[in-house]
């Protein structure tokens, strides 16, 4: 398949974490932006990103199909970002965010012509899986394929950067608990992508006729342990806080007891559904396509970023001489 011309692309969560990111990647390349959000009012931070006119928001909710079939119409290119971590019941529910809003986008995209499709996804997205998260990620490839055969598939592990859920969730947690905690003694793998590299990898993505039809897994160059990872914060943030060894178990009845915050749409510290998945390693296939195959050979490791944004949980933030212990 040949490469595709800059022309007209929709972003569906274009204003989130990656989103915004892939907008900035995209105008770069002289696309014309739609971003196709719940609430535009809240996504025109992202309109710098690009030159005047280049950007454009509508008011898109997912699980609508004409709200969809709407932000799709004269799209040479269609990149669905819409994910959500937690199950929140409804229209932010796993169900909704992720299967049902594959569909709709999948089946408008084909209405109306689109070329290229990418949908972002996860490592670990499998409909058969046992975690909520995983199973329904997976579940939304498939209806992408069903109706795209040749659509992009990016599954990022866990995506870092200075607006990151992970680090900084942790980074705060250090300044003001006593211990940190280790779920499942703290074994499990993650290959950290930076945000910027993910941002980069979908724009190849829409752009690369030879990324037609395959799945990427996008990890960075270094494999972390869940340890390792708090080891990291606790380093950045100088904070020495102690990790406690929290048995899946145990944390599976915290996460099922701390869902019921998701339900009010609030954002719980732990679900069950992340404690499943936390059982599995997150980390890259070997024999899986990746970041190198998309031509970017130096992606960003988690050292060199972290410490650019970690430093505000110090005791001093920026002003601090060292990190304080």
């Amino acid at each position: 398949m040949a490469d595709l011309a800059p022309g007209v692309v929709t972003l569906f969560g274009g204003s989130g974490f990656i989103g915004s990111q892939a907008v900035r990647a995209l105008a770069r390349r002289g696309w014309r932006i739609r971003v196709a959000v719940r609430n535009p009012v809240l996504a025109i931070e992202v309109q710098p990103l690009g030159d005047p006119g280049q950007i454009q928001f509508m008011r898109c909710d997912v699980t609508n199909a004409e709200d969809v079939a709407a932000a799709v119409r004269g799209s040479h290119a269609v990149v669905n970002l819409v994910g959500v971590l937690h199950d929140g019941g409804g229209k932010r529910g796993f169900k909704s965010a992720h299967v049902e809003a594959a569909k709709n986008i999948a089946q408008a995209a084909k209405a109306a012509g689109v070329e290229r499709v990418v949908q972002i996804s996860a490592i670990g997205a499998d409909a058969n899986s046992r975690s909520a998260y995983a199973h329904t990620k997976g579940e939304a490839e498939n209806e992408i394929r069903a109706v795209y055969p040749d659509a992009v598939i990016l599954r990022p592990s866990l995506v870092f950067g200075a607006s990151d859920g992970f680090l900084n969730r942790f980074a705060a947690m250090a300044t003001m608990a006593p211990a940190l905690p280790l779920i499942g003694g703290g074994k499990t793998q993650f290959q950290p992508v930076y945000v910027g590299d993910v941002a980069e990898a979908v724009a190849r993505a829409v752009i690369r006729g030879d990324a037609a039809g395959r799945t990427f897994e996008l990890g960075g160059p270094d494999v972390y342990t869940f340890r390792e990872v708090l080891e990291l914060v606790c380093r950045e943030t100088g904070r020495n806080r102690p990790l406690l060894p929290i048995p899946f178990p145990v944390a599976r009845l915290m996460g099922s007891v701390f869902q019921t915050v998701a339900l009010l749409g609030l954002t719980p510290p732990l679900t069950r559904d992340q404690v499943v998945m936390l059982q599995s390693d997150n980390i890259v296939s070997p024999d899986a396509a990746g970041l190198t195959d998309l031509g970017m050979v130096h992606p960003t490791s988690m050292g060199s970023i972290a410490p650019s944004y970690l430093w505000r949980y110090r005791d001093g933030g920026q002003f601090a001489v060292s990190p304080a212990h």
